[in-house]
């Protein structure tokens, strides 16, 4: 199966920024939500943020509005997450995936919505 593919990660400093990118090839998203996850050493994987395809409409977990923004492009072919302000705290594997259009919410919960996981891309901030 072909993995969704993140990049863009680094190492910064704390209130730096970066911007990643996720696609996959062969898909567009024009019917589908893409969303942005994290996992932190020890801890579960955790929508960071999504965004439709058909309608662009978004959603920001908590500790991060105001800092990231999701986008797409106009082919639904690239998303990306602009991460701003960032800090220690955001550490983590960063990792992207796909539900349907109508099933936004159900990313909230990345182990039901989520069959498949590409390698991610690491993010670090230092303090």
């Amino acid at each position: 199966e072909v993995e969704y593919v993140e990049s863009g990660g680094g190492l910064v400093q704390a209130g730096g920024s970066l911007r990643l990118t996720c696609r996959k090839a062969r898909f567009t998203f024009h019917d589908h939500c893409i969303g942005w996850f994290r996992q932190a050493p020890g801890k579960e994987r955790e929508l960071v943020a999504y965004i439709s395809g058909r309608n662009l409409d978004t959603y920001y977990e908590d500790s991060v509005k105001g800092r990231f923004t999701i986008t797409a492009d106009d082919r639904r072919v690239t998303s990306y997450l602009q991460m701003n302000n960032l800090k220690p705290e955001d550490t983590a594997v960063y990792y992207c995936a796909a539900s349907w259009w109508d099933r936004c919410a159900s990313l909230i919960v990345p182990s039901d919505a989520v069959a498949s996981w590409g390698q991610g891309t690491q993010v670090t901030v230092s303090s």
